[in-house]
């Protein structure tokens, strides 16, 4: 199943953006408090807010962006990626993770079931179906 993002709150630029998907997941204590479990709370909550201020030169690591994304999908938060989907010209659709291992199963139950078809359509032809190496 896919939900829809609609976006709740005006995001007017990318470090709206991600002030917005600081303040959704708790606010700069709170991540802070795992994007850098290495500084103190408060110094981190700093750092978080530092990288939120065009002004300051801190700026996030993609990869930092990237947990906040991930972090903001669990939490049911979608702005933000909205928001980066539609500045690139994308529409998005989050993916249960259920769905998304349901289609899996089912596109390889079809895979199997598909060369099934073939092996009894080689077998008829008189073809010898010889099992391919790595294969159990």
């Amino acid at each position: 199943m896919t939900t829809p993002m609609p976006q709740q709150r005006l995001i007017l630029d990318p470090h709206d953006m991600l002030l917005e998907l600081v303040r959704a997941l708790g606010g700069p204590k709170e991540v802070g408090s795992w994007l850098r479990p290495e500084l103190p709370v408060e110094q981190a909550a700093q750092w978080v807010r530092d990288c939120v201020n065009a002004q300051r030169r801190e700026k996030f690591d993609p990869a930092h962006v990237f947990a906040m994304l991930k972090r903001a999908r669990q939490a049911g938060y979608h702005d933000a990626m909205a928001y980066l989907a539609g500045e690139c010209g994308y529409r998005v659709e989050a993916v249960e993770p259920e769905d998304e291992r349901a289609r899996l199963q089912r596109e390889f139950v079809d895979a199997v079931g598909r060369l099934e078809e073939i092996r009894a359509s080689l077998s008829r032809n008189g073809a010898e179906v010889v099992a391919m190496k790595g294969a159990r």
